[in-house]
């Protein structure tokens, strides 16, 4: 996908001579020239686009550290399983014991702390993978902000617009309604960087950032 170049487009300043004349007999020197304002960076008048939901299912940290917590949250559930069969093996018991009697009483009360201990443990770990998932997000959010920012001032890129590249599902209610809501009708698909940051975000040649290969827009 050719897309923007990673070298900056500057304006090279003019550089005014500032040696003084040679001073001819009789004759005071010239004055030294004025100095020359300070060269100043073309600002940034390009407009790009990127499909963050596909960088977020192609971000290969971001599919490992989901990866990572699918396995944990399989480790949870199946010890929650095992304590909800221990418990519901206790209520199987507690159908041997006449009701009222110190052995029903007994187990009754482990029954009912075991389920309530395992409601709550429940909960807890719910939240905490829910936090820990909401914080891969945002920690892989910043990144992709950092990295479009990096790429945006080396390419003179002033706007980058967020679009959803995905096919519209024609048995998908949601998706209809909101691809005709969409804020971005059409777009040029040489302003797409989406496959230029990704490269960025998932180490593949960063320092291509900055190769004398690439072109700056036009």
């Amino acid at each position: 996908m050719n897309r923007y170049p990673a070298t900056l487009a500057l304006v090279v300043a003019t550089a005014l001579g500032q040696a003084a004349f040679g001073q001819v007999a009789g004759q005071p020197a010239a004055p030294a020239a004025t100095a020359a304002p300070a060269a100043r960076t073309a600002p940034a008048v390009h407009t790009a686009v990127i499909d963050v939901g596909y960088i977020f299912k192609n971000h290969a940290r971001f599919k490992q550290a989901m990866d990572k917590m699918k396995d944990e949250v399989l480790q949870a559930e199946n010890v929650l399983k095992a304590e909800r069969d221990r418990i519901n093996g206790l209520m199987e018991q507690l159908k041997g014991f006449n009701v009222g009697t110190p052995e029903y009483k007994k187990l009754e009360a482990e029954v009912a702390k075991a389920q309530g201990d395992f409601s709550v443990n429940a909960q807890l770990q719910k939240k905490d993978f829910m936090d820990r998932e909401a914080k891969v997000y945002l920690q892989v959010y910043n990144e992709i902000e950092r990295a479009v920012s990096h790429f945006a001032r080396d390419n003179g890129i002033a706007v980058v617009l967020r679009f959803d590249g995905d096919p519209v599902d024609a048995t998908d209610r949601n998706r209809i309604l909101g691809s005709i809501t969409k804020p971005i009708v059409y777009h040029d698909p040489q302003i797409d960087i989406t496959a230029d940051v990704l490269r960025m975000l998932n180490g593949a040649a960063v320092a291509g950032a900055t190769t004398s290969q690439s072109k700056p827009l036009r």
